[in-house]
């Protein structure tokens, strides 16, 4: 059934710019921001190695968040169904950008979450459900290179 799973998302992207001189050179402010109706602003900025601000949050830094915050949630959700009780969930996650096929572009992220479960919880089932996050996360889906999980599982 087309449509079934669609879903839209809105948002609007504004950089304030060189103010009425405009770019002259390589030296133009990198900041932007995002808007999203009834949500906090987002303040952007060039990777610090393109001649950003290292203190605002990067394209770069946003596309691991949406794929890490994708992840723990696809997991949560396994979780829930599958009655695994979660207590914690921390994820250290790293992304690589390189040269490939004559593109700067990512080539590999890697997820490391660290799932703490009830005492009397099945660690192996909780650690099964990383493969199975994996495969439906969307964003994960969405992405051309690969992306690899080294989980982790703890009881409390």
């Amino acid at each position: 059934m087309a449509g079934r799973h669609e879903h839209g998302y809105r948002l609007s992207t504004r950089w304030v710019g060189a103010g009425e001189a405009g770019i002259a050179d390589d030296a133009f402010p990198r900041q932007f921001h995002v808007s999203i109706d009834g949500k906090a602003e987002l303040v952007g900025s060039a990777d610090p190695a393109f001649r950003g601000d290292s203190s605002k949050h990067n394209p770069e830094e946003l596309l691991l968040a949406a794929l890490s915050g994708c992840h723990l949630l696809s997991y949560l959700a396994l979780a829930a169904r599958a009655r695994v009780r979660v207590v914690a969930y921390e994820d250290e996650a790293t992304g690589k950008i390189d040269m490939k096929d004559g593109r700067i572009r990512f080539v590999e992220a890697v997820l490391r979450p660290t799932v703490t479960i009830a005492a009397d919880g099945d660690a192996a089932k909780a650690e099964a459900l990383h493969a199975q996050a994996a495969t439906i996360c969307f964003i994960a889906n969405s992405l051309n290179f690969p992306v690899r999980h080294e989980p982790r599982t703890l009881k409390r």
